[in-house]
């Protein structure tokens, strides 16, 4: 009896102690997690990210312009404006970065104004739109996918171009240029697509 005594005793004891472990390291997950949301929030804190894309159909006797760029080229995309694809992705990445609707809300293909319009008027006013919703532009990063003309000797003249519209340094807006590898509308020579991410911040 003694013996079932002592071991009843130690059970008991260990059950405390577990449970006392159990406790501490519940608390101490807690606190860990609470940690991590802690430095989550204060790293993202009026950070905002936004993704666009356009795509045109290429056309004989259109201009081929790419960042405010006209590029030496026998086809151009067939747009109400001037088809700038690069211009319009990253339009609309900035507008929905900041909540501001889309390409299509501000510069609809129904209004006259914007008829065969450079798309570097597009850039400025979305400039506008989000000076005044109270957000700066961080960076940008685009690719364009054409299956030809080649675009690398063109893109720091595009570069130059867009970060001037959007009042930045060049070196706060990449671009790169990808082929269709021969697939779908790009990879076929019919289309011309582009892809843009921005990063903006909320001024304090």
């Amino acid at each position: 009896m003694l013996g079932k005594a002592r071991d009843l005793d130690n059970m008991n004891r260990s059950s405390v102690t577990a449970k006392g472990r159990g406790k501490r390291n519940s608390s101490s997950r807690a606190v860990g997690r609470a940690k991590l949301a802690g430095a989550a929030a204060s790293l993202s804190s009026g950070f905002r990210v936004g993704i666009g894309n356009d795509l045109h159909r290429l056309a004989p006797g259109r201009k081929l312009i790419l960042g405010g760029i006209e590029i030496p080229f026998d086809q151009g995309p067939v747009g109400h404006s001037d088809g700038d694809v690069l211009a319009h992705a990253i339009c609309d990445c900035l507008l929905g970065a900041a909540h501001l609707g889309d390409i299509g809300r501000h510069f609809p293909n129904s209004a006259t104004e914007w008829k065969n319009a450079s798309s570097l008027r597009f850039l400025r006013r979305v400039r506008e739109l989000l000076d005044a919703a109270g957000f700066s532009i961080i960076n940008i990063d685009a690719t364009i996918g054409l299956e030809r003309p080649k675009l690398a000797p063109h893109i720091p003249a595009m570069e130059e171009k867009v970060a001037e519209a959007l009042g930045l340094r060049p070196g706060q807006v990449s671009v790169k240029a990808k082929s269709g590898e021969g697939l779908d509308a790009v990879g076929k020579g019919e289309a011309i697509r582009a892809d843009a991410v921005a990063l903006i911040q909320a001024r304090s």
